[in-house]
């Protein structure tokens, strides 16, 4: 935003002092070529007074003299001639039969006005051609023609040109420290505001926004404050209540199986299947509390990633995944699931190797619990453009069109799975802990049937290699 803003403010600076210094360039320009013209005209003047004097006398010696000092002095060529066009001075190497002379002679003799060009300009080094008749309106006998040097005019105008730059590079340099503090005043506290929303967002303790800028921005970050107190208030209460919850429910729970294994030796035949299906639904409330604590750990961890940005984590995914395959194959032989992981190189995910380990693990035990006895279970990790995948496939029954829109939503499983052991958090456990690190999970069913379940992250950079110099 700051960025945008002084942008902004830089360009209408940029447009206020060019609309200040582009015309005073012009004028300044302008200016100085009159005074070329005037004076150069001034010269014109004396010379076809010169040149009428002459004619009226007959001696045309002091014309020529005073023609021959003005080229010495200023280096400027002059010619004068008669009525008849015959050439009466001729200095500077410049001559009445040249084509563009002998044109404002013509003019001259006219008496039509002859333009002197537009205005100078610092790189301007062509010679200006002035004429002008000699006599009257109603009497003209002659004209002069003067050829004038524009290096002097254009040094002079380069020289004032680059002083109002200059001043108008002092001035474009003032405009940006003031934009700079200006939008620095504005934008800063919206950076501090930016950062406490997303400590909120996260779940974790906001700092409080310190007041700063305009008074709007003061009264927000006043508001922000009593709104963080509230909520971080309420969050603490919502984990306290987590925690105590779990805390309460595990003791009765541990006590609770105690007794029931204390009674079991005293049950009759006849009660078996009934304590079956109490040490059936025990460990079933165990696993859901233990699923709904990790899922509230993974929402928090998840929060606190997507503040600190959790730079730097890297992991080997097909490391970690073999790993994972050797601990969970003693179940899959137990469920009749053949369990394999294809070989492949390193694939360097941007998680943690717990992470990454946990989300295989609920990948590999979801397989295994729902592929079904004689099924195969196969994973393998590789890399997708941008990203480290983390695949776990199997040939079982899969699921449905419409059930895999659904998977991954809390607490729901598919109908011919109300059976399995389990709580409908595993997807969800595994789909927090991956966004935290910007990826996603997605699955889709295989052909001819069975299911892919794929944990997407971006790939990390391998670590910079460690060079050491010699010991002298």
């Amino acid at each position: 935003m700051r960025t945008r803003v002084l942008s902004v403010v830089l360009a209408f600076a940029v447009l206020a002092v060019a609309g200040f210094a582009v015309p005073l360039l012009g004028v300044t320009a302008s200016q100085r070529t009159q005074r070329l013209v005037a004076a150069r005209t001034a010269d014109l003047d004396r010379f076809a007074g010169l040149a009428e004097q002459a004619a009226e006398t007959g001696d045309s010696s002091v014309l020529r003299a005073e023609a021959s000092r003005y080229t010495e002095l200023y280096g400027e060529a002059v010619v004068v001639v008669d009525a008849r066009r015959a050439a009466l001075v001729q200095t500077g190497g410049l001559r009445a039969a040249d084509p563009a002379v002998a044109r404002l002679v013509d003019a001259a003799l006219r008496n039509q006005p002859v333009s002197s060009g537009g205005a100078l300009r610092p790189w301007s080094r062509a010679d200006r051609m002035l004429a002008r008749p000699v006599g009257t309106g109603t009497r003209v006998s002659g004209a002069v023609v003067l050829r004038a040097s524009v290096r002097a005019a254009a040094d002079d105008i380069a020289l004032r040109w680059a002083l109002v730059l200059a001043g108008a590079g002092v001035i474009a340099a003032a405009c940006v420290l003031l934009a700079r503090r200006a939008t620095r005043w504005v934008v800063r506290p919206l950076h501090r505001l930016d950062r406490a929303v997303g400590a909120l967002a996260a779940g974790l303790p906001p700092e409080h926004a310190r007041a700063g800028g305009p008074p709007e921005l003061r009264q927000l970050a006043a508001g922000f404050n009593r709104m963080a107190d509230a909520v971080t208030t309420a969050l603490e209460q919502q984990r306290r209540l987590v925690a105590d919850t779990s805390h309460q429910l595990r003791n009765p729970l541990a006590a609770l199986r105690i007794r029931i294994d204390l009674l079991a030796p005293r049950l009759p035949a006849s009660a078996a299947r009934t304590y079956t299906g109490v040490t059936a639904e025990l460990a079933r409330m165990e696993h859901l509390l233990d699923d709904l604590l990790a899922l509230a750990d993974a929402e928090h961890r998840a929060g606190e990633l997507s503040v600190t940005g959790g730079r730097g984590a890297r992991c080997d995914a097909t490391a970690v995944t073999g790993a994972q395959v050797q601990l969970w194959r003693s179940a899959a032989d137990r469920a009749g699931v053949r369990l394999s992981v294809v070989p492949g190189p390193a694939v360097l995910m941007a998680c943690t190797a717990d992470e990454l380990a946990q989300v295989a693990g609920i990948l590999l035990d979801n397989a295994i619990k729902y592929a079904g006895e004689g099924a195969r279970v196969e994973v393998r990790c590789f890399a997708s453009g941008a990203e480290a995948v983390c695949e776990v496939r199997d040939d079982g029954p899969g699921l449905e069109a419409g059930e895999l829109a659904r998977a991954g939503t809390r607490f729901w499983r598919a109908e011919r799975h109300r059976g399995v052991r389990g709580s409908g958090l595993g997807l969800a456990i595994a789909e927090r802990l991956v966004a935290g690190r910007g990826g996603r999970v997605a699955c889709a069913a295989v052909h001819p049937h069975g299911l892919r379940v794929r944990a997407l992250l971006p790939r990390a950079e391998p670590p910079a290699p460690h060079t050491t110099g010699d010991a002298p």
